[in-house]
């Protein structure tokens, strides 16, 4: 059996990963870049990164498709381009990224270290309103909320 781990490092030999400082000037050198957020919707409306396109890991297989209830026409259209895939803390993004290629996408990036290492080199956020979030709100937001429980039994 693999755990996350395994799986996560097996899945990084195929895909490409992005600082979040190399993001930030690839978005700002490129206007066609795709931001995709694949955070669950909650988390997406508290804060996001501006333009971002939110599409949630349980569906995006299915949204990246024409035919389907979830399809979302931008990323359905989306092959040919660059196509940056984030989350909280890169997990979800380097899945994403694997299937997306499997599907044709031909220009996919999983945001390394996800939004916690966006929010740690002081990138800009924005809420529901898409107004600009605080530094200390987005501290927040992104701390380690890890319970003693989720440790496993040996830890507790």
């Amino acid at each position: 059996m693999q755990k996350l781990v395994d799986l996560l490092a097996d899945r990084l030999k195929s895909v490409n990963e992005i600082m979040p400082w190399d993001m930030q000037e690839m978005m700002e050198n490129d206007p066609d870049v795709l931001v995709l957020d694949v955070r669950e919707r909650d988390e997406f409306d508290t804060m996001h990164i501006e333009g971002s396109l939110n599409v949630p890991r349980g569906i995006v297989e299915s949204a990246c498709e024409w035919g389907y209830e979830e399809t979302e026409p931008e990323l359905a259209e989306a092959r040919e381009r660059t196509v940056i895939v984030v989350c909280r803390s890169g997990y979800r993004s380097i899945l994403t990224g694997f299937n997306l290629q499997l599907l044709g996408f031909n220009k996919v990036y999983s945001l390394t270290t996800g939004l916690r290492g966006y929010n740690d080199y002081e990138l800009p956020f924005v809420d529901i309103e898409e107004k600009p979030v605080g530094i200390e709100v987005a501290d927040a937001f992104f701390a380690n909320k890890l319970l003693p429980f989720q440790l496993g039994p040996s830890a507790t």
